[in-house]
């Protein structure tokens, strides 16, 4: 051995080499995923000697293997990691044999971190999905398999870790193969191939293990060195989602981003997606200046022939191959946040570098990932994984992703935290939606507020049940009919016997009610009206999408900010003493939650002034904001 390295680095790839061939180890947490790791990179000989010093030393501290080197150690790499034992993000890590080079995700295996295992598999051709031999097949081993067939991952390897625990038994090797391809047998997988392996003595993992005489299957490394991943991105039709509008000056306008899949050449004819405005390429450019033709993976310039309008998020495609581009459609949404994912609630959605508003408006299943059964749910709960139709704000260039995992793939973001909440695969478009199409009127809002002389407006009050919201609402009302202002007050307890009496209380339900309710606002003051509406609407998501329903300045939020003390003395509907008493449940304030308003045009305590009087201060703010119309 080198007196300086554990050993030399690869010998040079042979003339038979495969190409670069990227998986992901995954399981339930402890399966041995990171010693796994820490195994192939110790077999392929690629670790310094003062890197296997420190591990050796930090096995003594962190360590999980007595005396010996923990290889887990090499890819464990974050300090709370090491503490706790367990992989938090993902690692990626290169080695290489003779015949082909390697890039390995290791991702955590602890059901929290559900988003990093997933953000591994999109990037990945095979899975390695672990087992410890004394545990089996458990549900999240379930949850990981079904995760890597949805991201279009084709190829597994079952390895049946810590076989040596279990006295190299192959009847427990044939169970857990067994109890796994009963479950994953309507995954799609295109192979899968069960090894028996010891990660910590490398039992089957570079070479054939003396211990496991019945096994006559490949090692694990002969079995990666011979896989063949499916078809390239390069295959695929040309895809170029567009990040930047490239003009330094007037004599240039190109378009960067990066070739998401397929081949352009210079000449080629191309289309935008959503418009479908035609052109050429006339130049490519890259890191090096022109060049004739870009494949998958670079990142170029393009120049067209024509000026056609083109914004960051449009994607260029063939002619006769164009993505379906649309506001509806059905996807798999794996959930990733600590918060719900609710029909109606509106998120961003990022596909490609396309951002833009969406809503959940039914889902149609949640997969139960024992079983694979498709169960009814009216939410998605952290790690769920549901079959969902979706509506976006505009129409959106898509691919299924089935056929295209770079054009069919989107996250949803909470609109507020910035969270990822959700990861998505495009399944197919809503057909309807391309036979739906906005009407133009011949009288528009202006005209209709100006035959009223008003400016329409949303006078939205929020606030706790009994905090005065729609006795405050009824108080303006009359000021403003007094004054001549065309007015209608929604109210909740007023729509929920009628447009909503089918909704009930669950969170659920109140995010569905005020949708409805914000869709009917809007209407009214289309029509020029003022429009008064009054709703508990306890989450600042809903309240944000009634207001980006209405155009600039015609949302006024008033928040009837009364202490839920005040409103349990009042109680004017004996509601409060009800829920207390827990024969309501999911009574706001008291078993679900009110986001108060952070930044509203109007805050209203009621302590100390009589509804009257704070009647008479929303008026004076709406006159300020009215001016003389």
């Amino acid at each position: 051995m080198d007196s300086h390295r554990h050993a030399a680095m690869p010998k040079q790839p042979g003339p038979d080499q495969r190409g670069l061939l990227r998986f992901l180890t995954c399981g339930s947490v402890d399966d041995g995923k990171s010693t796994l790791i820490g195994r192939l990179l110790f077999d392929s000989r690629l670790i310094m000697e003062d890197t296997l010093a420190a591990i050796t030393k930090d096995s003594r501290k962190h360590g999980t293997v007595g005396e010996e080197v923990d290889l887990a150690l090499l890819v464990d790499g974050l300090e709370a990691e090491r503490q706790q034992g367990i992989t938090i993000d993902v690692a990626y890590r290169f080695f290489a044999t003779p015949r082909r080079s390697f890039i390995v995700a290791d991702t955590p295996g602890h059901e929290q971190y559900t988003r990093n295992m997933a953000t591994g598999a999109s990037n990945s051709d095979l899975a390695i999905i672990l087992c410890d031999a004394r545990r089996g097949v458990l549900t999240q081993t379930r949850r990981h398999a079904y995760i890597c067939s949805l991201l279009g991952i084709r190829h597994v390897v079952l390895a049946v870790n810590k076989i040596d625990l279990v006295g190299f038994d192959q009847a427990v090797f044939d169970r857990i193969t067994g109890d796994f391809s009963r479950f994953a047998a309507g995954l799609g997988f295109h192979s899968m191939m069960p090894i028996p392996v010891s990660a910590r003595f490398g039992d089957n993992v570079s070479s054939p293990s003396g211990n496991t005489p019945w096994y006559r299957g490949p090692t694990l490394v002969a079995h990666l060195e011979q896989v063949e991943p499916e078809a390239e991105a390069a295959s695929r039709p040309f895809r170029f989602p567009v990040q930047w509008v490239n003009r330094p000056n007037q004599d240039f306008r190109g378009f960067s981003g990066t070739v998401a899949s397929g081949r352009v050449v210079t000449g080629d004819a191309v289309v935008v997606a959503a418009s479908g405005k035609a052109s050429s390429v006339t130049r490519i450019l890259g890191p090096g200046g022109d060049q004739t033709a870009a494949v998958a993976g670079d990142a170029v310039t393009l120049c067209l022939a024509d000026e056609v309008d083109v914004a960051r998020g449009d994607v260029l495609a063939p002619p006769a191959d164009r993505p379906a581009v649309t506001d509806q459609f059905a996807a798999h949404i794996l959930w990733m946040d600590e918060e719900p994912l609710l029909p109606g609630r509106q998120y961003l959605m990022r596909a490609g570098n396309l951002w833009t508003p969406v809503s959940v408006t039914s889902i149609r299943h949640r997969v139960d990932v024992n079983t694979l059964e498709h169960q009814a749910a009216r939410r998605l709960d952290l790690n769920e994984i549901g079959f969902c139709n979706l509506s976006a704000a505009q129409r959106v260039p898509l691919d299924p992703y089935a056929e295209n995992r770079q054009t069919g793939a989107f996250v949803l973001v909470d609109r507020f935290s910035n969270r990822t909440a959700g990861a998505g695969m495009v399944a197919f478009s809503l057909r309807r939606a391309t036979n739906i199409h906005t009407e133009e009127f011949l009288v528009d809002k202006a005209a209709r507020a100006a035959l009223d002389h008003q400016k329409p407006l949303a006078i939205w009050f929020t606030g706790l049940s009994g905090s005065g919201k729609s006795t405050i609402a009824k108080l303006l009302e009359q000021s403003l009919h007094a004054e001549g202002r065309h007015t209608y007050t929604l109210d909740g307890d007023n729509l929920r016997h009628g447009l909503n009496r089918d909704l009930g209380f669950t969170d659920a339900d109140r995010v569905e009610n005020i949708r409805r309710v914000g869709e009917v606002a809007k209407l009214f003051v289309d029509a020029g009206l003022i429009v008064l509406c009054s709703f508990i609407s306890p989450f600042r998501a809903e309240r944000q999408m009634v207001r980006e329903m209405m155009g600039e300045g015609e949302f006024i939020e008033v928040f009837v900010d009364t202490p839920i003390e005040d409103c349990i003395r009042r109680d004017p509907k004996g509601l409060y003493a009800r829920a207390i008493a827990g024969t309501i449940r999911n009574f706001t304030g008291i078993s679900s939650p009110y986001e108060a308003p952070e930044t509203p045009e109007l805050r209203i305590e009621t302590q100390g002034q009589t509804p009257e009087e704070a009647a008479a201060r929303v008026l004076a703010h709406l006159r300020g904001v009215m001016g003389s119309a």
